[in-house]
């Protein structure tokens, strides 16, 4: 079997490669122009510099750049959850515009509250206090601060490979090495276990539950070894190369949080509000967590807003500031925010991501079926990750083929994401229609079909 790490110095989609560097001398001149630009003014970074291509507009399901071509936007970040320039949502926004648009600190507005109540009822009341922050990162940072205020320990046990965003104290939980290479002593405290991957397991079992109870077994290890763990942050699903658990092994990790006093903190920033099927990711597996972040979606793709919820129980950190943001209850992104519930809810965009899932689902699996390179799919509503392999015996990672199908997808019009070196990610907005799915899913099998006809 191949090393569990021997692609794992690729999180994401490549900016130097052979793929790049083809496509990149084919764009318009116009457009080789704006990317130079960007790239002379902007500090380079990995992951983002240079980019793939320039923007102008949207709509729906689709993004359009500067020459006219639309891509199906299956990557968005996670913010289209409900399509580009809703104009349902867009309306509302501007009557706030018109209204309030900024809410100095030590005020507070009616969105900001309405949207606190909102998300605290979507938790059916078990988790009731709120506070909201421009990013996914900073509320990740106030759980964090929060946690050791309330149980008294500064050591927090999160996953390799994952990701909680890209300040010192949320890279020092997350996983992903490339986003702390050559920074030196991060956040004291922080201890990293393996993530659940049930198709390189570490632990080999007879079934998927046991398999996961071995990791969930692993976490009790360190958690006694080490004395002093606070809290347990960790994605409730893996939202980049959608590794899913089972409900056994949430209900485990609930059981040793509660036996051994430690906060259960679940990152959903990518991954709540619809895009598995339901508001919460955790209501798949009948858990409730100390504390949840919410961000990405919720801003709908207008406004940057985030939120932290937890139970009654942690509201004892009145003394302190935990997130003292000048745009904390912002106004525009909590009438963003409202404005998409109540968009979820009049449309059934749950019911509606429930029935196109299955299509989605069943299209994947007869490409896995159909080709000896497709070695796993995995996902839960409109998350899915398609694994590209050597063979399905050795399960070796194909990066190469994945850069490839990769570009082949961009240029027949599907924007998608490769994640872990060679995991095809798969986002698709909730608002998506049948024939545009089935289009774009038309597409990712032809640019697999080409591209491993191309390589052999």
């Amino acid at each position: 079997m191949a090393s569990i790490n021997s692609f794992s110095s690729a999180e994401g989609d490549l900016n130097h490669s052979e793929f790049r560097k083809h496509w990149s001398q084919a764009q318009d001149e116009q457009t080789k122009a704006v990317l130079s630009r960007d790239a002379k003014v902007f500090l380079h970074q990995s992951l983002s510099t240079p980019c793939l291509d320039a923007l102008a507009s949207s709509d729906g399901a689709f993004v359009a750049n500067l020459q006219g071509k639309t891509y199906v936007d299956f990557h968005g970040n996670n913010v289209h959850q409900l399509g580009y320039h809703n104009p349902y949502i867009i309306q509302r926004v501007k009557d706030q515009l018109d209204a309030l648009a900024f809410c100095p600190r030590r005020f507070t507005n009616l969105p900001a509250i309405e949207l606190a109540e909102r998300l605290t009822a979507l938790t059916n009341g078990q988790l009731t206090r709120v506070l909201f922050a421009p990013g996914g990162t900073s509320a990740i940072s106030m759980a964090l601060k929060l946690a050791r205020i309330a149980t008294g320990k500064y050591k927090t046990i999160s996953m390799y490979d994952s990701f909680h965003g890209a300040s010192m104290d949320s890279i020092s939980v997350g996983g992903e090495y490339v986003f702390h290479q050559g920074l030196g002593p991060l956040l004291v405290g922080s201890v990293h276990v393996p993530p659940v991957d049930n198709y390189r397991r570490m632990w080999h079992s007879p079934s998927l539950q046991q398999g996961d109870m071995a990791y969930a077994d692993y976490i009790e290890y360190i958690i006694e070894k080490e004395g002093d763990i606070g809290a347990i942050l960790a994605e409730t699903i893996r939202s980049t190369t959608v590794h899913v658990p089972s409900r056994a092994y949430w209900q485990r990790i609930r059981e040793l949080c509660d036996k051994h006093g430690v906060l259960l903190i679940l990152d959903e920033i990518p991954t709540a509000l619809g895009r598995t099927g339901k508001a919460l990711v955790y209501e798949h597996y009948g858990i409730v967590p100390d504390i949840v972040v919410l961000g990405k979606g919720l801003g709908a793709g207008i406004a940057p807003m985030a939120a932290m919820l937890c139970k009654e129980s942690l509201n004892v950190a009145g003394h302190v500031s935990l997130g003292h943001f000048t745009h904390e209850k912002n106004p525009l992104g909590a009438a963003a925010a409202l404005a998409a519930l109540a968009y979820m809810d009049e449309y059934h965009i749950l019911d509606h991501v429930g029935v196109l899932s299955e299509i989605l689902s069943q299209r994947l699996q007869r490409m896995k079926a159909n080709y000896g390179e497709v070695g796993d799919v995995r996902g839960v509503g409109f998350l899915w990750g398609v694994e590209l392999v050597q063979d399905k015996d050795s399960k070796i990672p194909h990066p190469v083929l994945a850069e490839q199908v990769l570009y082949r997808c961009l240029e027949k019009g599907l924007s998608l994401k490769v994640s872990g070196g060679n995991v095809l990610s798969l986002y698709p907005p909730l608002i998506i229609t049948e024939p545009q799915l089935q289009e774009a899913l038309n597409v990712l099998e032809e640019a697999i079909r080409d591209s491993i006809q191309s390589s052999t």
